[in-house]
């Protein structure tokens, strides 16, 4: 069994761990790293809680996959019908709708898939950590599963300012494209 440290985030002037948090807001995340890539699960856990705090959303279950280039390129072609790899892609519940899960269960928001090959190759062009683009397309892929988008330009601008607030929140500095 692997020991578990408690570690604290900030928010609201309000330190607690994110088991904490996470257990008194009821929500469930999971991360899968697939491979051999050096991935801080609990990092990527605590951006998917920050992001689901900023956004005050309900009780939810969300998953997030880091994986490679092909899985990636094979998700894009199979769901967007781009056959190219892509750095992350957000793959929200279907079946939302009118359903009411059972009572003290969270509500299935969906998943964020990330290539590692793609987020340490744009870490690189960017000049940050790639520590820093996981968190930046960890929070970009939960935005999109809350009802995000950035196909038009005010709705870009509305999602990038959300990510930018979150970011700050965790203390994540990036350079983004503009």
């Amino acid at each position: 069994m692997r020991r578990m440290r408690r570690r604290g985030i900030r928010w609201s002037g309000q330190r607690m761990s994110y088991l904490e948090r996470a257990m008194a807001e009821r929500y469930w995340i999971e991360v899968h790293v697939e491979g051999d890539w050096p991935v801080d699960e609990e990092m990527l856990r605590r951006t998917v809680l920050a992001t689901l705090l900023h956004q005050n959303a309900p009780s939810v279950e969300v998953a997030v996959v880091v994986t490679d280039d092909d899985s990636l390129r094979e998700l894009n072609r199979r769901f967007r019908g781009i056959d190219a790899p892509t750095d992350v892609l957000a793959f929200p519940d279907e079946t939302r709708g009118p359903f009411v899960g059972a009572p003290g269960f969270p509500h299935y928001l969906g998943d964020v898939v990330i290539s590692f090959p793609r987020a340490q190759e744009q870490a690189g062009r960017a000049g940050h950590p790639v520590e820093a683009e996981l968190q930046l397309l960890v929070v970009h892929g939960v935005l999109h599963l809350l009802g995000y988008d950035d196909r038009s330009e005010p709705e870009r601008a509305e999602m990038w300012a959300a990510q930018e607030a979150v970011l700050k929140a965790l203390g994540v500095q990036v350079n983004l494209p503009d």
